[in-house]
C-alpha cells in the first residue's frame, strides 16, 4: 500500500496466519487484513484473477498498485511460475520503506523461494527488474501523477490490476472516479481489477465506468470479501442470480467469484455509493473528503439515493 512520512510512523506486524506485515500509523490501518498478509495475497489478489485463463507460455500485463511490501507481486509470481506464466510487471508506490523493510524481516524472505524474492530485491535496489520470470518496472511517487505515463505505454493492454491502496475513507485519493478511470482504460476486454474493497462509492464508479462487477468470495454469503472489475463478462450466469442456494451456482462462481448479493446491490442505491471526485488529479485527501459528504447532503435534501442507515437497519447491520 501507499505509504507516505517517515520510517518510524511503520509498525511491524505479525497476522493471523504467521505472515509478516506492517502498520501505519500514520493512516491508523495495516497494511493487510489482519486475518493474514500471505492468505488476503493469495485469496484477494490471486486466486480471483483465475489464471488458469492462460495458456502456459503466456505473458501477462500487470499493474500492482500501492506495492507496499510486495506481498501481492510476490503471491502472483509464485503462482505464475508454476503455471509457466511469465509477467510484463508495473508497480505504483510512493517510497521505499515498506518494501525495504519487508526485505530485510527474516520471516518475510522465508515465505518465498529464492526466484520469487529476486525481482523485489532488485526493485528495491534499483526500480527495476528482470529474471526467467518476465520484466518489470515500479514507479516512484503519487500514483496520480504516474498514471498518465502508464496509460500512455500500456493502454487497453493490462490482465491484471492489483488495487491495494489504504482504504477510501484513509486514501480517498487512489479511489476516485477520475483515478478508478485510468486504471479501467489500462485494461483488456478480458482484464480484471481486484480489490479487498467493497465499499459502495468504489463499486458505484467502477459501474459508472462501464465495468462489469462481481463479488469476491467471502466467509458471509451476504458480504464478500472484495471486488473483480472487468469491461468484459466475469460470470457464467447473470449477476441477478438467486444466492440463497449457493451450493447449485457454477463452479467458477462457487470458488472464487459469485454475482453481487441482494444486500450489495441495494447499497449502491445509496448515500454511500456517491464516488469520490478529483478532477484535477492533485487534490488533498480532506478536499475530496468534504466535497463528497457535501454532495451526499445535497442528495438528501434532494431525497435522491436511500439513507444508508435506513439500509442497515433493513439488513440488520446495526
Amino acid at each position: 500500500m501507499t505509504w507516505p512520512g517517515c520510517v518510524s510512523e511503520l509498525r511491524v506486524r505479525t497476522t493471523g496466519d504467521g505472515s509478516f506485515s506492517l502498520f501505519s500509523d500514520r493512516f491508523g490501518e495495516g497494511f493487510h487484513s489482519a486475518a493474514g498478509a500471505l492468505s488476503e495475497a493469495r485469496n484477494i489478489f490471486v486466486g480471483p484473477a483465475q489464471l488458469e485463463r492462460f495458456a502456459p507460455g503466456t505473458t501477462l500485463v500487470v499493474l500492482d498498485v500501492c506495492v507496499g511490501t510486495g506481498s501481492n507481486t510476490a503471491a502472483l509470481l509464485e503462482a505464475c511460475t508454476d503455471r509457466g506464466l511469465m509477467l510484463l510487471w508495473r508497480g505504483l508506490e510512493l517510497e521505499p520503506p515498506p518494501l525495504r523493510l519487508a526485505l530485510s524481516d527474516p520471516g518475510f524472505c522465508t515465505q518465498w523461494r529464492p526466484e520469487i524474492l529476486d525481482p523485489l530485491r532488485q526493485v528495491e535496489a534499483r526500480g527495476c527488474w528482470t529474471s526467467p520470470l518476465g520484466e518489470g518496472q515500479l514507479l516512484w511517487g503519487d500514483a496520480r501523477g504516474q498514471l498518465p505515463s502508464l496509460i500512455g505505454e500500456l493502454a487497453g493492454q493490462v490482465d491484471l490490476v492489483l488495487m491495494d491502496a489504504f482504504s477510501p475513507r484513509r486514501c480517498p485519493e487512489l479511489w476516485t472516479l477520475e483515478f478508478l478511470g485510468g486504471l479501467a482504460a489500462l485494461l483488456k476486454p478480458s482484464g480484471r481489477l481486484l480489490t479487498y474493497c467493497c465499499a459502495a462509492a468504489v463499486r458505484a464508479a467502477l459501474r459508472q465506468l462501464g465495468l462489469e462487477l462481481a463479488a469476491i468470495c467471502g466467509c458471509q454469503q451476504r458480504w464478500s470479501g472484495g471486488t473483480v472489475a472487468s469491461p468484459g463478462p466475469l460470470l457464467a450466469v447473470d449477476l441477478g442470480v438467486d444466492l440463497s442456494d449457493p451450493d447449485a451456482l457454477p463452479a467458477e462462481v462457487n470458488n472464487w467469484l459469485r454475482p453481487l448479493s441482494p444486500m450489495e446491490r441495494e447499497h449502491l442505491a445509496t448515500h454511500a455509493a456517491v464516488p469520490y471526485r478529483d478532477p484535477t488529479g492533485q487534490a488533498p485527501a480532506a478536499l475530496i473528503l468534504d466535497e463528497r459528504e457535501w454532495r451526499q447532503r445535497e442528495l438528501q435534501l434532494a431525497g435522491q439515493l436511500e439513507p444508508t442507515s435506513a439500509w442497515r437497519r433493513r439488513w440488520g447491520l446495526g
